[in-house]
């Protein structure tokens, strides 16, 4: 391993070019995932100027996350992987046109604007166990590390980017071009789809029904380091998101500009390349499973500081270090539950993975407009990031196979264990 690897480890993106290309598009992808959450934020907050409802996109979210993030990791294990990621995201790309038309036509209906966003993030949320899967599938078993780290890598590339050129968008050419940027970029992340080989899972297909989603509940429960580690996810998701905070923070601290607004995002991502770099050395943590702990933690501790503060650069410097944390507990997790989940059961237990790591943040937004609108944003954000840090605390305190889990721990075996 060269020295640039043992920092970045770049090895999947050099020798394997189906890899290389589906990380391309998962960046594109990213990028339209973040552009679009700044646009609908900001129409949002222009037609109703409320914390609550800003709040409710995350219930718009949460919801179809749920329902279709769970058919689709039964649906990941019972069919083609490929073509379920090719037909979920030309649906996304024809909500994000009709976002566009709306916005174009200057409807101004917010009810319209939540039932677009929840069927766009229905597509995205039944493909996503699926893309998901193609990652260990793609690389060799001692690359799954720096695989996993390198789509954290585009994510946090896309996070830094997409806000602020979207609140570039918002701010010279209006809405309408937000969402057609949105679009955009979901096409192109068909890129990599379409050269894919058909991707059936191994050992045959399970079929779709409830006694097989639960089957793959039960394979989760029985190991406590993959539910404790779904469990330090869901803390700092629901007790902590801030995202729905960050337009009346806007407002108040930096009069409502686009452009700041779009900074928020981005300083999030910033902290979370700067971690990025060191991914080489994180992939290679002896425990991966204590690693999230203490980064789950970090990430409630800074959202608090993130509320306490009410100048520019404190507030990006507090968002920054709890995107350092995010990008460190996310690698950990992604390896731990990548290798020590059987192909039979990957796409069950990426849709549980993903109903937490995406519906999750829906749930945390909502409860983070809640409490603003009954108290204040500042409020909302400190006693949420100090919770989570409890929590987290607590799920260390109790759960020593998630603590320390190792890479040899992990058992790739069809059947779980009875």
């Amino acid at each position: 391993m060269s020295v640039i690897d043992r920092i970045v480890d770049t090895r999947p993106l050099r020798s394997h070019p189906a890899f290389r290309r589906i990380w391309i598009g998962t960046t594109a992808a990213s990028f339209s995932g973040q552009a679009a959450v700044v646009a609908v934020l900001y129409q949002v907050w222009e037609l109703t100027h409320s914390s609550a409802w800003v709040g409710a996109i995350g219930i718009a979210t949460a919801v179809p996350t749920i329902i279709f993030g769970l058919l689709g990791g039964a649906l990941a294990d019972a069919t083609d992987r490929r073509r379920l990621v090719a037909i979920t995201s030309a649906g996304a790309v024809t909500a994000a046109i009709l976002l566009a038309v709306q916005a174009g036509l200057g409807l101004g209906s917010l009810p319209l604007v939540l039932v677009l966003v929840a069927a766009q993030t229905s597509c995205g949320a039944l493909g996503a166990s699926a893309r998901r899967t193609f990652v260990p599938r793609l690389l060799p078993r001692d690359q799954v590390p720096a695989g996993i780290a390198l789509n954290h890598v585009s994510f946090q590339a896309a996070m830094l980017v997409g806000p602020a050129v979207a609140g570039l968008v918002l701010a010279h050419w209006g809405l309408t071009w937000a969402y057609v940027l949105d679009a955009a970029a979901i096409t192109i992340s068909l890129y990599g789809v379409a050269r894919l080989p058909r991707m059936r899972p191994t050992g045959g297909p399970t079929l779709v029904s409830l006694a097989s989603t639960w089957d793959g509940w039960r394979f989760i429960l029985r190991r406590p380091a993959l539910s404790g580690s779904l469990a330090t996810d869901l803390a700092a998701t629901v007790l902590a998101m801030p995202i729905a905070l960050f337009p009346v923070l806007n407002e108040q601290r930096f009069e409502g500009s686009p452009q700041t607004l779009g900074l928020f995002l981005s300083a999030i991502a910033v902290g979370g390349i700067a971690a990025s770099l060191t991914s080489g050395i994180l992939t290679r943590a002896r425990r991966p499973g204590m690693v999230s702990l203490v980064a789950a933690t970090t990430w409630g501790l800074a959202l608090a500081g993130f509320g306490l503060v009410d100048t520019l650069f404190p507030t990006l410097a507090w968002l920054a270090v709890a995107g350092a944390a995010d990008t460190v507990s996310v690698i950990s997790r992604g390896t731990l539950i990548q290798l020590a989940t059987p192909d039979p059961y990957l796409g069950r237990v990426s849709s549980v993975e993903n109903v937490v790591g995406a519906g999750g943040p829906g749930i945390g937004n909502a409860r983070a407009g809640a409490v603003a609108s009954l108290t204040s944003a500042s409020t909302a954000a400190v006693t949420g990031g100090l919770a989570c840090a409890v929590v987290v605390v607590t799920l260390a305190a109790t759960n020593p196979a998630l603590r320390r889990w190792r890479h040899q721990d992990a058992e790739r075996i069809n059947q779980p264990s009875e």
